[in-house]
């Protein structure tokens, strides 16, 4: 069995609003593209669910992205990132505020995820980090990453 602390790889689940944030923004060197632009770059792991690819598929929609981009974005992911398979089951009710938002945590445990990154004030409950999780905004994560290569 993998133990979380046996991971050497930063492995990352990101709530719908990074892809949301990516996709609308107009600066290609705003964080949140950057951010994409590593996990492409292979810096990093990216950990989904089915549960988020819908949620995806629905705020594009509701956002107006278009369908072609949501059907490469899903088409990168199944391709280049680490599908968890999650069941009702493995969700618990953690965040009370917004419980929707409670599959994102059973991906990261489940994947064995070393980060959540989220801009979802709701996760602020959670003091910053879950079960050794740490939980960070954008901002917060690429410069992890950027410390990294320094």
């Amino acid at each position: 069995m993998l133990l979380t602390n046996e991971i050497k790889r930063k492995r990352a689940v990101f709530d719908t609003n990074l892809y949301v944030a990516a996709h609308k923004s107009r600066n290609p060197n705003s964080p949140t593209v950057e951010l994409f632009k590593r996990w492409a770059d292979n810096e990093f792991d990216l950990i989904y669910c089915e549960l988020l690819i819908e949620e995806i598929k629905e705020k594009f929609f509701e956002k107006g992205i278009t369908a072609g981009t949501t059907v490469r974005l899903i088409s990168d992911l199944k391709t280049r990132g680490l599908e968890v398979d999650i069941t009702s089951y493995d969700i618990e009710t953690i965040i009370t505020a917004d419980p929707d938002d409670d599959f994102i945590i059973a991906c990261a445990v489940l994947g064995y995820a070393t980060y959540i990154v989220t801009y979802d004030s709701p996760f602020d409950c959670l003091g910053g980090q879950y079960h050794g999780i740490k939980i960070l905004d954008g901002l917060r994560f690429l410069r992890e990453l950027r410390d990294n290569l320094d």
